[in-house]
């Protein structure tokens, strides 16, 4: 049995799911993955076995020496997975980009629901520009300003809004995908960051087994 399982949804539009996964794999920090298909009759039923609040995702840690824990909500996770694997320089290791990635990850987390709304994360979409509402366009502005922030000030080392890869970048990374599809025409180095971010072989794995699920496409919502 895994000592990590990760319940996620339908990776075609579960852009939740998508964070704390392309983190572990990218990271390499083993783990099952549990499907839970979202949107169905039985969906409730299903996450209620797994999930206290009956969304994904949801990590699951047997640790070798007993004491079994659930660990729910993305943030939550990728901070329990910070703590256990302090190697893995999931957040920055100096103070200052550490409290900016945590500003960021948080942001992400609580906020820009008219750039969620308004771009669905839908995997098998045609790509093509889709105009936001005017709260919306505030919205990704905000975002693109956060990305040029980051890189700015310490993404030098690297492709990633701290120059490697962080939580920062799983939290934006279901956000990659909205402005790759929907964004048309990007900046340069708005363009510059998705690529990056696209281009990972986990983003990569990800796509393709989206590209396999045989469901009807997403609605409007998460």
């Amino acid at each position: 049995m895994a000592e990590f399982t990760l319940y996620i949804g339908n990776k075609c539009f579960s852009s939740w799911s998508l964070r704390p996964w392309v983190a572990m794999k990218h990271l390499e920090i083993p783990f099952e993955e549990s499907f839970v298909r979202l949107r169905t009759p039985e969906t409730f039923a299903n996450l209620a076995k797994v999930s206290p609040t009956g969304q994904v995702p949801v990590l699951e840690h047997k640790p070798s020496q007993g004491g079994d824990r659930v660990v729910w909500e993305t943030l939550a996770i990728l901070e329990y997975l910070a703590d256990l694997f302090s190697d893995r320089g999931i957040w920055p290791d100096d103070i200052g980009a550490r409290a900016l990635a945590r500003s960021v990850a948080t942001e992400m987390h609580s906020g820009f629901r008219e750039v969620r709304y308004g771009w669905p994360m839908n995997l098998r979409r045609p790509k093509g520009h889709k105009t936001l509402d005017a709260e919306g366009e505030v919205q990704r502005a905000r975002i693109e300003a956060i990305w040029r922030t980051c890189r700015e000030k310490y993404g030098k080392g690297g492709p990633f809004l701290f120059g490697h890869f962080t939580a920062a970048d799983a939290m934006y990374a279901p956000v990659v995908t909205r402005f790759d599809t929907y964004g048309g025409e990007l900046a340069p180095d708005t363009r510059a960051y998705v690529d990056a971010v696209l281009a990972m072989p986990a983003m990569r794995h990800w796509y393709a087994e989206a590209a396999k699920e045989p469901w009807p496409e997403p609605g409007p919502d998460e």
